[in-house]
């Protein structure tokens, strides 16, 4: 039985991969500081014997090696996601992202843990001139704090690879969708119809061109790949071969609840800083590996908003802050 620690355990990704691990019979020990992470969605694992909890701060780096100590792997998932809002409050990616990424490594290296799972994100790659873009696409200028803060943590965990034989899977995520699903534009649409159903206020033009993956087919990559590739540093892009338009997007969700509301765009090509126009990821290396997506993007789309419909609660809970989302 392997012993794995979660960082962002009570999260949208976290939970469902404490849900696997623990239904493949592993051992896991959940971190998490509950700012934006819901105690429901650890409602199954919160019963399970195999699973112990740990409520604590990335930032503490002492609870945090007290927890790391007789685990073999880590999925580090917790981060700030929030890319919108990163020029307002700037310090926010270094300590959530950069820091809390230095302050697992450093746990893992005291405690004797070797091997970790980073959920990055597509926004390393800016705005990338080649498409789909590929793991070892030449970097552009970084456009988000987000994305340069994910991109310094994956130098973080390739150094210490080097410095003390680690072993990591760094997996660049497009945005995910599905059950658990608490932060993003369906959310955010889906919150504006509930409030006002005949309107709907949309951020750029909805001309932007956006790559998005269910959550399962995430985790199935993540859990197929760190067996099979062997590498110290493993890098691998996740998406499907596609991307929608955002207004495509719209236009489905509002298919699922049945409306069809006045749609206003604020114009440019994207909602705010950082938000890069077009996103599709190369996935063949991925593909090398066995896997597969299973959903496409509109029944991922689909999904979520059924999601969203039997859970309202989530709409009521404070803004997030510590999600993994891209």
């Amino acid at each position: 039985m392997t012993a794995v620690l979660v960082t962002g355990c009570a999260g949208f990704i976290g939970s469902h991969v404490v849900d696997r691990l623990l239904g493949r019979g592993e051992r896991v020990v959940g971190f998490d500081d509950f700012s934006s992470g819901q105690r429901r969605f650890l409602a199954g694992a919160l019963q399970h014997p195999a699973f112990r909890l740990i409520e604590g701060d990335l930032l503490d780096r002492n609870a945090l090696t007290a927890a790391m100590r007789g685990t073999d792997l880590v999925f580090h998932l917790a981060a700030n996601a929030d890319v919108r809002f990163g020029p307002a409050q700037p310090r926010r990616d270094l300590e959530q992202n950069t820091i809390a990424t230095h302050n697992v490594l450093e746990s893992m290296r005291l405690s004797g843990t070797r091997k970790i799972v980073f959920a990055s994100s597509g926004s390393v790659y800016g705005e990338a001139k080649i498409f789909p873009t590929p793991e070892d696409a030449p970097f552009p200028v970084q456009t988000s704090l987000y994305g340069a803060s994910k991109l310094a943590g994956e130098s973080l965990i390739a150094a210490y690879c080097e410095a003390f034989a680690f072993q990591s899977w760094i997996f660049r995520f497009v945005s995910i969708l599905g059950e658990r699903y608490s932060h993003g534009h369906v959310f955010d649409f889906y919150r504006q119809l509930r409030s006002h159903p005949t309107h709907l206020r949309v951020l750029g033009d909805g001309r932007q061109r956006k790559s998005y993956l269910y959550v399962q087919d995430c985790i199935d990559a993540m859990l197929l790949a760190v067996p099979r590739a062997g590498g110290r540093v493993n890098i691998l892009n996740l998406g499907v071969d596609g991307y929608c338009e955002v207004r495509d997007s719209v236009g489905w969700i509002c298919a699922a609840l049945g409306l069809s509301p006045q749609v206003t765009y604020t114009g440019g090509d994207r909602g705010w800083v950082g938000d890069n126009p077009f996103i599709f990821l190369d996935t063949t290396r991925i593909r090398a590996l066995g896997w597969r997506p299973l959903l496409g993007i509109e029944e991922g789309v689909r999904r979520t908003v059924a999601f969203l419909r039997d859970n309202e609660w989530l709409l009521e809970r404070r803004e997030p802050q510590l999600e993994v989302c891209t």
